[in-house]
């Protein structure tokens, strides 16, 4: 691998003012940056004989076809690339000629590669390469299946290129519990000292066809919404004895319950509860998914009113015209399940899937399988790796294990990241020590729906 500039060269290289031949400043530094799309956000390409761009949009591209110019990264990312990334392509330089290779591959001189979560660009020989801490990262993955934590590891192709702040910015989205929240009346002493529960339970056994699976929330920060609106629509199935069994709108309330809430950029699981109590939310079919980071705000297709019973209705018709199974689907005021094992699991049993709020350190980004326990494998690194972030689930059972002498109890939770994350979807974790805080705040709430055309949009 080639030696990049050191920190006075590199200096030195952009200040100067002399004109080069392959100037890797000559594009966005003369340009311009701009902040979102802009294809008229371009400069001619002289090296390829193309157009390279200087907006937001130019490295969001899959693998392979980027179209950022060379120094868009320097000077519209202020990016440090004093230093290749920490895992790199095998760079070799190409003395006799302007260009570089990486695996065995030429590269023009001003190409551009991607690996991973950063990028080089090729210049006079060398490769400038972008220095992000990635979300997925293989030694951190060899790290932790190295040694005997209980769980396994694994590179999820979704997360593979986004960067380690990207994944807390994008995946999670739920805010820290407010102090109003968190002193709610606890619902206590439903559970007597003789009583005794199942060592395995799982919510769909109980309740076949009742309950959803995870949800898949992409790179939109609403957890709060997701869990929420899966939660309830659990909560409605069983406790309509299967009238209605539909999946609640999570787009519903990303795009509707503006109150306090931002969206796709995180908010508040009380706050998406007081919306389903006072408004109501549509089923996932009537409303279906759509947001993802990159277009955040889209404007809600409902608009609501409240008659004089106090009932809320739409006034709009499901924004897929296609969907006719419009109902209004509203639940009473949440409550808090004490933060007591025993007490949580007496209220899934009973009354269904409750939604937990926990707390994401990096490691579980990169869960595969296993009874999942925060590792102490970042703590030697930078403070990066160190940071956490507030993220709701649902929690739909528990078990223990039987493989080893000492018996380990967890709970199943259904997480946002899609199927194809953790074991189909699902997770687990200790039970019973409240790790990650995950039994610090457990929610549930009553959701009987009577069936109505008074229910249903007009």
């Amino acid at each position: 691998m080639t030696h990049l500039y050191s920190e006075e060269e590199h200096n030195l290289f952009r200040a100067s003012k002399v004109k080069r031949s392959l100037d890797v400043e000559s594009y966005c530094a003369k340009r311009g940056c701009c902040q979102k799309r802009d294809d008229d956000c371009s400069v001619p390409y002289v090296q390829k004989n193309s157009t390279c761009y200087c907006d937001r949009f130019c490295d969001q591209e899959p693998v392979g076809h980027v179209d950022c110019c060379p120094d868009f990264w320097l000077v519209c990312s202020h990016m440090n690339l004093q230093k290749p990334p920490t895992a790199n392509p095998s760079f070799i330089s190409l003395p006799s000629k302007k260009g570089c290779f990486a695996d065995g591959t030429y590269y023009e001189d001003q190409g551009i590669i991607r690996e991973n979560c950063n990028y080089c660009t090729c210049f006079e020989n060398q490769w400038i390469c972008t220095q992000h801490i990635c979300l997925v990262e293989t030694d951190l993955i060899k790290d932790i299946n190295s040694k005997e934590y209980g769980w396994k590891a694994e590179n999820h192709s979704d997360f593979w290129g986004m960067t380690l702040s990207e994944g807390f910015d994008y995946r999670l989205g739920t805010s820290s519990p407010s102090p109003a929240l968190l002193s709610m009346n606890e619902m206590t002493g439903r559970v007597s000292l003789d009583e005794e529960f199942p060592l395995f339970f799982i919510s769909s056994y109980k309740w076949p066809q009742y309950i959803h699976g995870p949800l898949d929330q992409k790179n939109c920060a609403a957890s709060w919404a997701f869990s929420t609106a899966s939660v309830a629509a659990d909560r409605i199935s069983i406790h309509s004895q299967g009238h209605f069994t539909s999946n609640l709108s999570p787009q519903h309330l990303i795009s509707c319950d503006t109150k306090n809430q931002n969206g796709c950029n995180g908010g508040t699981i009380d706050g998406a509860w007081w919306f389903l109590r006072k408004r109501g939310l549509v089923s996932h079919s009537c409303y279906p998914y759509v947001m993802d980071a990159s277009n955040a705000y889209v404007v809600c297709n409902f608009s609501s009113f409240s008659d004089q019973r106090g009932k809320s209705h739409a006034m709009s018709s499901c924004p897929n015209a296609f969907e006719d199974s419009n109902y209004i689907y509203q639940c009473s005021p949440p409550y808090r399940v004490p933060s007591n094992e025993r007490e949580i699991m007496k209220e899934i049993m009973e009354n269904g899937p409750v939604q937990a709020v926990m707390k994401v350190h990096e490691d579980f980004f990169l869960y595969k399988s296993g009874i999942y326990k925060h590792t102490d494998v970042a703590n030697s690194r930078s403070k990066i790796h160190q940071r956490s972030g507030f993220h709701s689930v649902k929690i739909v059972g528990w078990g223990v294990t039987t493989e080893s002498e000492k018996q380990q109890k967890f709970w199943i939770v259904a997480n946002s990241w899609g199927r194809k994350w953790g074991e189909n979807g699902y997770f687990r974790i200790l039970r019973g020590e409240n790790h990650c805080g995950i039994e610090d705040l457990i929610i549930a709430a009553w959701c009987s729906i009577t069936p109505s055309d008074e229910n249903k949009i007009l």
